[in-house]
């Protein structure tokens, strides 16, 4: 392979022209916008203004890729929490206790994200970027790609030959219409749209809780025959916290600023509205609606040569369940297997596209099998809250059988939290460690809290009763350095560590 054009310049894009500058003489970049100088807003990526991490396989595949580069992300303020050890998560049926999983998360914003990324994906200079390009189309025929026509900022056309075309454009990607224009098949697809949206605000951190801040995450929970709202707050770079108020279209957060604030308060548990009452608002509130789940499936295709699809051009998952970054660079890593074990003639290409599709459907089947139960027991809630069958997703004849269902899935869910055992498949599951990988320990910077002592969980086999569940109060008791502004801040007493609740 003599030449590569990656359509796209954004997080997945990058990392792809990075792994093809291994394996092509010449690699090229379309980007329909400008790169900021440093960590700065991009008119064309609107949802960096919401929350995004990296989970534990997608920090590994990160420097296995770009070594050094999760420390140098820490060293500009990303901030590294276990799962759940370094997090307050008060899922469906109770809080999480602190455990060590091996699983764990990086927190930032996507805009330090993507330029510590791309800044050193791209210093070696081996890949050009062509910005403010627009894609137009595809040259070539059914049989091959063999290039692409692009549009300048000033109007004027031209046709950038290739060996290889691989379209990185994302969720809005036109690749099933730039094959059909060709006269290439198209592209079946599966959609699956659970109807979330958000509503997010960043804000400036107390000084005494913006180092040591945990994850907190309020999952949802449907209660009095309505959608229940879910909550994140992570503490992101330069002494910041970004929070976001998740909701379904029953139940839409709010994106004018009462009623953003009001909903907060709304929660499940009080702890996230407290500690954006001691916040300072930075900005306004961003919704945000295009959160659907969605599957191309280019490899069942007779593609024509040259061409791969890649990233959520390929696979996008619902954002809640944050592996879209993760799961574009274990593709960029998986490409860079595949290229190394195959080569890039045509023949290997559809190959390698299964591949691509392969690395995503862990996450895809994830995704989509929790939104389906979400929706379950959303109708049920509604069905139990109008006292009649709830619309399309239950009738009255299957909502005793979905209920059923539901009990079920809340009695696992009950056994996880007193689980050590069941607590570590979850998390490394979630962010996608597979079962045989081993995680590494966590990078020395910066230190994080230790785990206090406190009631042990009951170990599987030890015929001991679960542990209680924990109140608010005993939850935030688990870290330090909040629990001392918690209690002092309402002027009473934590709970006694080491003591049973």
């Amino acid at each position: 392979m003599t030449r590569a054009v990656v359509l796209g310049g954004g997080f997945a894009g990058v990392l792809v022209a990075k792994v093809l500058a291994r394996h092509a003489d010449e690699v090229t970049v379309v980007e329909g916008g400008r790169y900021p100088d440093g960590p700065g807003v991009r008119p064309e990526l609107p949802q960096a203004f919401h929350s995004h991490v990296l989970v534990t396989a997608g920090a590994e595949a990160l420097d296995t890729l770009l070594p050094g580069t999760l420390e140098a992300l820490l060293a500009r303020g990303a901030h590294r929490r276990g799962l759940p050890d370094g997090a307050l998560i008060l899922s469906a049926d109770g809080w999480f206790r602190r455990h060590e999983t091996g699983a764990f998360m990086v927190s930032c914003s996507r805009w330090l994200m993507d330029h510590v990324i791309r800044q050193r994906a791209l210093a070696d200079g081996a890949v050009t970027v062509r910005e403010r390009t627009r894609v137009l189309g595809l040259a070539g025929d059914a049989s091959r790609v063999t290039g692409v026509l692009i549009a300048h900022e000033d109007g004027s056309r031209e046709t950038l030959g290739a060996d290889l075309v691989v379209d990185a454009t994302g969720r809005r990607s036109r690749a099933g219409r730039w094959l059909t224009a060709i006269g290439g098949p198209g592209v079946e697809e599966e959609v699956l749209d659970p109807g979330l949206a958000y509503s997010t605000r960043i804000y400036r951190a107390p000084r005494a809780l913006a180092a040591g801040l945990p994850a907190v995450m309020v999952h949802p929970r449907p209660e009095r025959g309505r959608p229940g709202y879910g909550a994140t707050l992570f503490p992101i770079e330069d002494g910041r916290w970004i929070f976001t108020l998740t909701g379904t279209r029953e139940a839409r957060p709010p994106s004018d600023e009462p009623g953003f604030t009001d909903c907060a308060r709304s929660l499940r548990s009080p702890l996230a509205a407290e500690l954006l009452a001691a916040a300072e608002p930075l900005g306004g509130v961003r919704p945000f609606r295009a959160t659907a789940n969605r599957r191309r499936f280019f490899e069942r295709l007779p593609l024509p040569e040259g061409f791969l699809v890649v990233g959520d051009a390929l696979t996008a998952v619902n954002p809640v369940y944050s592996h879209g970054m993760s799961v574009a660079l274990l593709g960029a890593v998986r490409l860079d297997r595949e290229l190394a074990e195959r080569g890039a003639r045509p023949g290997a290409l559809p190959a390698i596209q299964a591949a691509m599709a392969e690395v995503a459907s862990e996450s895809w089947r994830m995704a989509t099998e929790q939104d389906r139960a979400r929706a379950v027991a959303e109708a049920v809630a509604e069905a139990a809250g109008a006292g009649a069958g709830a619309g399309p997703e239950v009738g009255p004849a299957s909502a005793p059988l979905s209920a059923a269902r539901q009990q079920m899935r809340a009695k696992v869910s009950r056994a996880v939290l007193g689980s050590p055992v069941l607590m570590t498949r979850l998390f490394r599951a979630q962010t996608l460690v597979p079962a045989q990988m081993r995680v590494p320990a966590p990078t020395p910077v910066p230190a994080q809290t230790p785990v206090p002592s406190g009631p042990a969980l009951p170990a599987p086999s030890s015929g001991r009763p679960a542990a209680p569940p924990l109140d608010t109060d005993e939850a935030v008791a688990q870290f330090p350095e909040l629990r001392d502004w918690w209690f002092s801040a309402r002027g009473v007493q934590p709970p006694v560590p080491g003591r049973a609740p």
